[in-house]
Formats: C-alpha cells, structure tokens, sequence
C-alpha cells in the first residue's frame, strides 16, 4: 500500500514522478496553482495543452471543454524536475452535489497515473481556490478518495498532498493522522 503524505509548499519543486495540475476544463492556464504549474514548466507546457484541446475537439469535444470537470490528460513536464503533468479539472462550487465531480478528479488521476507508471504522485487542493469549494469538505473529498483508489493502483507507492496555505495543510494533517 502507498505512503499517503502532507507537506505545506510549491507543488511545482516537490520530488515525485508526476504532479497534478488544479487545470481548467480548456486547459488554457490560469491562475492559482494552474498559473505556477505553467510559468515554472514554461511555454512548451501551454503548447501540449492546446495540442490535446485541438485533438479532443476534433474527436468531438465542445471547443470551451476539452478537459471536463472530473476528467484527466495527461502532458510532458517541461521545465519541472517530475516526468509529468496530469491536468484535471475540479468543480465549481455551488453547494449542489459536487462531492463526486471532485472525487472524478482525484481517482481519474490516479488512474491515469497508475496506467502511465507512476510511482508517485503530488496533488494539490483542487477546486478550493477561485473555485470556492469549501477547504474542509475537499479534504475529505480528497483524502477518502485517494483511500478508495489506491487499491485499484498498485504501482503507485507514494502520494503527496501538497498545500500552499496552512489552513489546508492543517485540514489535511487532521484527516490523515
């Protein structure tokens, strides 16, 4: 079973194969953890997002949407120390059922992770900035989900969760201790 760990940082210069992006669903940039994500990985990062957009389009995908809420792809790490970038894109908060929207983007990333071959992954707290889901109900999101999927991902033997503030690394300290 993988080690499940917290640390209070930047996403962007943590030690693990493959880091999670907080993306939006065009995966065009942005800011928050999405906008660090792509200045430190530099411009080829922006460019391998609007290849996968302009692929998903022409496979069907609306042109605002190529990455849907929950959903995940993955992309080179650039200028990053990890092999890779799993973009995936959290909900909007609205109070109306976005429990599983979240959870899609952490066992989806996983997966993909797994699928890739991983070992270890970096999340940060998705959806809890400009997205306004609640810090302590994602964290609970996020720490049972990842609990529930790593079963399902064997090869993977670290996560990392990774909180910039210390309102989040507190909530998560407490749901993993």
């Amino acid at each position: 079973m993988a080690v499940i760990e917290v640390i209070q940082g930047d996403i962007t210069a943590v030690d693990v194969d493959v880091i999670v992006n907080a993306a939006n669903s065009a995966l065009a940039g942005g800011g928050g953890v999405d906008g660090a994500i792509h200045r430190a990985a530099g411009p080829g990062l922006h460019e391998a997002c609007m290849k996968i957009a302009a692929e998903k389009r022409k496979a069907g995908a609306s042109f605002s949407e190529p990455c849907p809420t929950g959903e995940a792809v993955l992309t080179g790490a650039f200028n990053l120390r990890c092999k890779g970038i799993i973009h995936t894109a959290g909900p909007v908060w609205h109070g109306r059922g976005e429990s599983g929207l979240l959870a899609s983007c952490y066992r989806n990333s996983l997966l993909l992770a797994e699928q890739s071959g991983f070992a270890s992954i970096a999340f940060p707290n998705i959806s809890t900035g400009v997205y306004g889901y609640p810090k302590d109900l994602a964290a609970d999101v996020a720490v049972k989900t990842v609990r529930e999927t790593l079963p399902d991902c064997p090869g993977i033997k670290r996560v990392l969760f990774v909180c910039f503030d210390r309102e989040n690394y507190g909530l998560y300290q407490t749901r993993l201790s």
